[in-house]
C-alpha cells in the first residue's frame, strides 16, 4: 500500500512530480432551460428543487425543503433509508461502481477494490496523508509531495474528486427518482476548517456529477440552520457548534443576528474523527491480545478488525461491555473485548484534541464560558467597566453534529467544557443535510430574511524575500472579502515577478500550505524598489481564493484563480461534462496520456542514473530485476493507455524502494565516518 518512495526521490536528487486531472466517469447529461413536470403530481413545476448535500466522510445524505410545508426533509428513496454509505466499489468484471450500503458489503470480502474515508484525502497529498496512508484497506499512490493522491484499483487510478463524483452522482440519482423531477442544483456543505484545496476538490467533485454547485456551506453554519437558530428575524443568539463525524472535526462560534449568520471563530482538524476512535480500538487490541501481523498487513483482516471496532464503538454507546469474534488467516477465532471504561481511556487523548480546539475558537471568539473561567483562574462576578466597557457575548447554545457526538463520553466532555447541557435533539447524521437544505431554499430566493456570513479559517498571503509569509486575509475574516498589499522589486531591471500565495499561521512558508502560484510578466525594466505592484486577493462567498496582480506605472496587470496543485478550473470541468456527448473523451485521454509518459520518462532518466552511479552497492540480481523493469515501463510507453504506464511505474518504484533506502544509508553512513556525536 506505500506510495512512491521518498527515498528514492532523495537518493535520486530529485523529486518526479506529474499530476492527473482526467474525469473517467462521464455524466450522461447537459445543462439548458427547462419546464420541469412531476410526474408524481401532473403539475407543472415552475421552481426547480435545490437540494442540499452532506457528503461525509462515512456516510452521506440528501435534503429538500418540501415545496408544501417548507419544512427540510432527508430524502429516503425506495424506503433505503436516508443515509447513504460513503463507500465506493469497482466490480472486478469492469461494471459500473457501486455505491452506498450495496459497496459496504465489500469492505471484508473485496477490499483493495471498495473505497471508503475518501473525503479525508480530498485535497490532500501523500505527505498530508503521513501514516494514514498505509492504514487504508486499499491503495493509496504518491504521485508527488504536493500534488493530489490516487487511489488504484488493479490497474486504473482514479483521483478523491473522481471517486467523491460517484457518490454525489448516486445521491442525485436518489433524489431524481424520489422527487419525480431533474436535480441539476445543489449547495454542498464542507467542515468550517477545511482549506481553498479540499473545497475547491469538493466543487469540482460535484460538477463532475452532473450538479451545479450553487454554494459550498460550512457544517456548522448549516448545523444552526437546522436546529432553527436565526430563521427568526427577532432572535440574538451566540451559539456553539461542535461537529465530531466520521473523519473530521470542527468547531465554530456563531452569532445569530436579525437573520444574519456571522461566524465569530472557528477551528478543527480535518483528519480526526470516528476514524481515529476506531483506530485506538484496533491498536488497543492488537497490542493487548497479540493479533497475528497479518492484522495489519492482509487487507482482508484490516477490513475485520476495523469494522469490528467500530462495531464496538457504536455499541458501548449504548452498553458496558463488548466482545467479539475474529477469524485470522488460519481460521481460528480469536475473543476480543472491550469495557466502556476502556474504551473512555482510549479515545480520552482524541476527545481532549477536540476540546482544545473549542478553547481556541473561544478565545478568537473573546469568549469566557463553563471550565474556561475556572481554567483561566477568573470569578463568576463580571468585571468592572473600567477594566471590559463592553461584557463578552453570552453563549446561548451548544449544538452537537455528527455520528461520533454519540459516544457517551463526547457528550459529557463537551457539557462540562461548556459548562451547559449539549443539544442533541437532532438527529446528528442528519442535521447537516437538512441545514443544508433550507440554505438551498434561501438560495433559491423562498427565504429572503437571512444571510449567512461565514469566516476563512486559516491567513491566506505570498511568499516574501527570506522566505516568510506576509499575510493579506488573517484568519476569522469575514467572506467573502477583498484586501491588498503593494509590493516591489529587489533587483535592479527586474521585469518578472513570481507571486507564491500560501495558507497557514506559521511566519515561514515552508511550515504553511502552498496553494499555488503565477507569475506576473511584462513590468518596465527600473531600478529596484521603483515599480508598483499591487496584489489582491478576492476571497468569495465558496472560500475559493482569486488573485489578481498590477504593475501600476504601466498598467500590466494578471488575474488566476488559486485551485488545488491538481488543477481542474471551472472551465475544464465543464468542458469535461460537454465532451462526454461529443465524443472527446478521446481528447481527453490522450492529454492524460501525454502526462503520464512525460512522468514515466523523468523516471526512466532518474533510475538509469542512479544505477550508473551506484552499480558498486548493487547485486547483479538487482540490477538485473531493475533491467527488466525498466524495459517494462518502455514497452508500456509504446503503448496508448496511461493505466499501464502508471502500474509499471508503481511496480518499479516498489522494486527499488530496498536498495534505494540502503544506497540512502551508506552514503550517510559514508558522511559521518570519523566524526563524533555529542
Amino acid at each position: 500500500m506505500a506510495g512512491f518512495n521518498p527515498y528514492f526521490c532523495i537518493a535520486l536528487f530529485g523529486a518526479i512530480h506529474f499530476h492527473f486531472s482526467g474525469c473517467r466517469q462521464w455524466p450522461p447529461f447537459v445543462y439548458m432551460a427547462t419546464v420541469a413536470i412531476n410526474l408524481a403530481t401532473g403539475s407543472l413545476q415552475q421552481e426547480e428543487i435545490i437540494v442540499g448535500i452532506d457528503l461525509g466522510t462515512t456516510n452521506s445524505l440528501v435534503a429538500y425543503v418540501h415545496p408544501e410545508s417548507h419544512q427540510p426533509t432527508a430524502i429516503n428513496d425506495l424506503g433505503r433509508g436516508t443515509i447513504v454509505p460513503s463507500v465506493v466499489h469497482f466490480p472486478a468484471d469492469g461494471a459500473d461502481p457501486i455505491v452506498g450500503a450495496e459497496a459496504r458489503e465489500y469492505l471484508l470480502t473485496d477490499p483493495q477494490r471498495t473505497i471508503y474515508s475518501v473525503k479525508r484525502l480530498l485535497g490532500k497529498s501523500y505527505r498530508d496523508l503521513g501514516q494514514h496512508a498505509t492504514q487504508l484497506g486499499y491503495k493509496v499512490i504518491d504521485d508527488n509531495s504536493e500534488g493530489l493522491v490516487k487511489i488504484r484499483v488493479d490497474d486504473r487510478f482514479y483521483s478523491p474528486i473522481e471517486l467523491s463524483a460517484n457518490i454525489l452522482r448516486e445521491l442525485r440519482a436518489r433524489a431524481e427518482h424520489a422527487l419525480k423531477t431533474p436535480v441539476n442544483r445543489a449547495v454542498i456543505t464542507v467542515p468550517a476548517y477545511f482549506n481553498d484545496s479540499q473545497r475547491q476538490a469538493t466543487r469540482d467533485a460535484g460538477r463532475l456529477a452532473g450538479l451545479e454547485v450553487l454554494r459550498i456551506v460550512n457544517e456548522p453554519t448549516a448545523a444552526a440552520l437546522a436546529y432553527g437558530i436565526g430563521l427568526d428575524p427577532d432572535e440574538e443568539k451566540t451559539v456553539a457548534v461542535y461537529d465530531l463525524g466520521g473523519g473530521t472535526f470542527d468547531i465554530s462560534i456563531l452569532r445569530i443576528q436579525q437573520g444574519i449568520f456571522e461566524v465569530l471563530s472557528t477551528n478543527g482538524d480535518t483528519y480526526l474523527g470516528g476514524d481515529d476512535l476506531d483506530r485506538a480500538v484496533v491498536d488497543h487490541w492488537t497490542a493487548t491480545f497479540g493479533l497475528p501481523e497479518a492484522f495489519r498487513t492482509n487487507p482482508h483482516l484490516q477490513q475485520q478488525l476495523r469494522l469490528a471496532a467500530e462495531m464496538a464503538k457504536k455499541y458501548l454507546s449504548q452498553h458496558d461491555d463488548f466482545t467479539t469474534h475474529l477469524t485470522d488467516e488460519a481460521s481460528q477465532n480469536i475473543t476480543v473485548t472491550l469495557t466502556r471504561a476502556q474504551f473512555n481511556d482510549l479515545i480520552r487523548p482524541l476527545v481532549d484534541r477536540t476540546i482544545a480546539a473549542c478553547r481556541l475558537a473561544l478565545a478568537d471568539a473573546k469568549l469566557e464560558v463553563g471550565s474556561e473561567k475556572r481554567e483561566a483562574g477568573h470569578t463568576t462576578e463580571p468585571s468592572s467597566a473600567s477594566h471590559s466597557p463592553l461584557p463578552a457575548p453570552k453563549l446561548d447554545a451548544v449544538l452537537l453534529v455528527g455520528g461520533s457526538t454519540r459516544v457517551p463520553l463526547v457528550y459529557d466532555a463537551v457539557s462540562e467544557f461548556f459548562g451547559q447541557p449539549a443539544n442533541n435533539s437532532l438527529n446528528p447524521d442528519e442535521v447537516v443535510a437538512l441545514g443544508a437544505a433550507i440554505q438551498a431554499d434561501i438560495l433559491a430566493g423562498n427565504r429572503r430574511d437571512v444571510l449567512l456570513l461565514d469566516v476563512t479559517p486559516l491567513t491566506l498571503g505570498i511568499e516574501t524575500l527570506g522566505g516568510l509569509l506576509d499575510p493579506i486575509i488573517p484568519r476569522n475574516s469575514k467572506i467573502p472579502t477583498k484586501a491588498g498589499r503593494q509590493y516591489t522589486t529587489s533587483v535592479d531591471g527586474q521585469v518578472n515577478l513570481k507571486i507564491a500565495v500560501y495558507q497557514g499561521e506559521r511566519d515561514l512558508v515552508s511550515q504553511n500550505r502552498k496553494l499555488g502560484e503565477f507569475t506576473l510578466t511584462g513590468i518596465p525594466a527600473m531600478p529596484a524598489g521603483l515599480p508598483k505592484v499591487d496584489v489582491n486577493f478576492l476571497l468569495n462567498a465558496d472560500g475559493i481564493l482569486k488573485v489578481e496582480a498590477i504593475e501600476l506605472r504601466s498598467n500590466t496587470r494578471q488575474q488566476v484563480e488559486i485551485k488545488p496543485q491538481y488543477g481542474l478550473t471551472d472551465d475544464q470541468v465543464e468542458q469535461m461534462l460537454m465532451d462526454s456527448l461529443v465524443n472527446a473523451k478521446d481528447d481527453v485521454a490522450a492529454r492524460l496520456l501525454i502526462e503520464a509518459r512525460t512522468a514515466a520518462e523523468q523516471l526512466l532518466y532518474q533510475v538509469n542514473n542512479f544505477t550508473r552511479k551506484n552499480r558498486q552497492h548493487l547485486t547483479e540480481a538487482e540490477l538485473t530485476a531493475t533491467a527488466a523493469q525498466v524495459a517494462t515501463v518502455q514497452a508500456a510507453l509504446a503503448g496508448t493507455d496511461r493505466d499501464p504506464i502508471l502500474k509499471a511505474m508503481d511496480e518499479l518504484d516498489e522494486l527499488t524502494r530496498p536498495y534505494a533506502e540502503r544506497v540512502m544509508n551508506i552514503s550517510i553512513q559514508q558522511a559521518m565516518a570519523g566524526k563524533k556525536i555529542d
